[in-house]
């Protein structure tokens, strides 16, 4: 297997996201260097619609949206058009408690398909702790991985450094491609190299077979790591749990396709459309039923003496036909 650059999984970007002097914002939008609204519309008055101009590069993400998604206060709907934020602002608002959930339009007709049986050598194990003092419980954290391995047919392996030993993401990456061909033969596996800094978060590195791939795309690693963020700041978890439930859970929600909301958005567009149409048949038909009635009133209520012999005649004729007579 061969990479071109590391694969890094990077946690410090955003770490003063949950440093104590961000609560004071709590509630606010920031719009600039040391100024801020208040999203309560009842106390301002105003809405908390915000309008940003600039031109490419001029850092209206960077500078303006990322630091109030990092307020974490309310909800988000993020309309991420580069297909960016969500790799990098996921993990950070998942650690504090968001439900960060991804809906990819540009891929939505795309059934996941796991690869074929076979396509990865099995091994015993799905882990090695070289820290010695994480994985106590293997058959918790084999639960999970072999649950992984049954949705995406992608053998997971986790590479547990001793804490503290590795915090250069980087360099972390570098060890997991050099890893991988030492410890597989063949382009099925995913290897994540994980290692704890002892002060309470975690840095990872991994390697992807060329195979694998077509499952574990950017995408899905991002989810991966979205899962590990959370499950590793969960402390009623042990640590083969943290993995176990990770893996799991990445590989039920990669794998499962779903039904795309712009299909619901046309059906109750036909809906509409249908029932407009229906509306506007029966207004029609309304409308002539009421021209007619309006007409034979008007003709009854007409002295026979205005019409003239002709028309006398045909009236007689029309109104003396009646339905049923012979």
């Amino acid at each position: 297997m061969s990479m071109d650059s590391p694969n890094t999984i990077d946690r410090t970007a955003c770490a003063a996201a949950t440093a104590p002097a961000r609560a004071a914002y709590q509630g606010q939008t920031i719009v600039g260097r040391n100024r801020t609204v208040e999203t309560d519309s009842f106390q301002t008055g105003i809405n908390n619609n915000m309008l940003v101009i600039g031109p490419s590069g001029a850092g209206k993400t960077r500078h303006v949206l990322k630091p109030n998604l990092l307020q974490m206060g309310p909800s988000f709907i993020v309309l991420d058009t580069k297909g960016t934020l969500c790799r990098e602002m996921g993990a950070t608002l998942a650690s504090a408690g968001y439900a960060v959930e991804c809906l990819d339009f540009a891929s939505i007709c795309e059934e996941p398909e796991p690869l074929p049986a076979g396509a990865a050598q099995t091994t015993s194990t799905h882990y090695r702790d070289e820290d010695g003092g994480w994985i106590y419980d293997a058959s918790a954290l084999e639960r999970g991985m072999r649950a992984f391995y049954d949705e995406t047919g992608v053998e997971p392996f986790v590479y547990i450094l001793p804490n503290g030993s590795v915090t250069s993401p980087t360099e972390l990456g570098n060890m997991a491609n050099e890893l991988y061909d030492e410890l597989f033969d063949d382009e099925a596996h995913f290897l994540l190299v994980f290692c704890d800094d002892g002060q309470g978060s975690f840095n990872c590195g991994y390697a992807v077979g060329s195979q694998a791939k077509t499952v574990m795309d950017d995408e899905a690693v991002g989810i991966l790591a979205d899962y590990l963020d959370r499950y590793y700041a969960d402390m009623s978890l042990s640590e083969e749990e943290i993995f176990a439930r990770a893996f799991e859970d990445t590989g039920e929600r990669i794998m499962s396709k779903t039904t795309s909301p712009v299909v619901y958005v046309a059906i109750c567009a036909a809906v509409v459309i249908v029932a407009a149409l229906a509306y506007t048949g029966v207004k029609k038909y309304r409308a002539s039923k009421e021209r007619e009635a309006k007409r034979m009133q008007d003709v009854l209520n007409t002295p026979l003496e205005s019409f003239g012999d002709s028309d006398l005649e045909d009236l007689e004729k029309k109104y003396s036909d009646t339905p049923g007579d012979d």
